[in-house]
């Protein structure tokens, strides 16, 4: 299908997937005239990129899962397993913010918040 086509039916537009094409989260090939031509299954993957996205993922980290998923003998198995480690990200992260909004706190009123500790 032509790049219009596939903007239509995954929602979004030609210049995003001119993008993900340039940074390789998905691949169309040349027809002789010219036009790109993409099989009907990337708009189940675009589908899937704007959900990881919505997720936390990075679009590095959907390239890098990408190929993984795909030949994963159960997909189920191996998107649960990686949303274990996003949240253990997540929660390393949270844990990371909690201690910076302490220390903050702990700075607020002091005459000089920016002293060192």
């Amino acid at each position: 299908m032509r790049i219009g086509e596939l903007a239509a039916q995954a929602g979004m537009t030609k210049d995003t997937i001119r993008f993900y094409e340039k940074v390789g989260l998905v691949a169309g090939h040349r027809l002789a005239n010219g036009y790109r031509d993409f099989a009907p299954e990337t708009v189940v993957w675009l589908h899937y990129v704007r959900t990881a996205q919505k997720l936390g993922f990075s679009l590095a980290e959907i390239a890098r899962h990408g190929e993984e998923l795909r030949d994963a003998p159960d997909s189920a198995q191996a998107l649960s397993a990686l949303f274990q480690e996003k949240i253990q990200v997540i929660d390393a992260r949270m844990a990371e913010l909690g201690a910076l909004r302490a220390e903050l706190t702990a700075r607020v009123g002091t005459g000089c918040p920016l002293r060192a500790s």
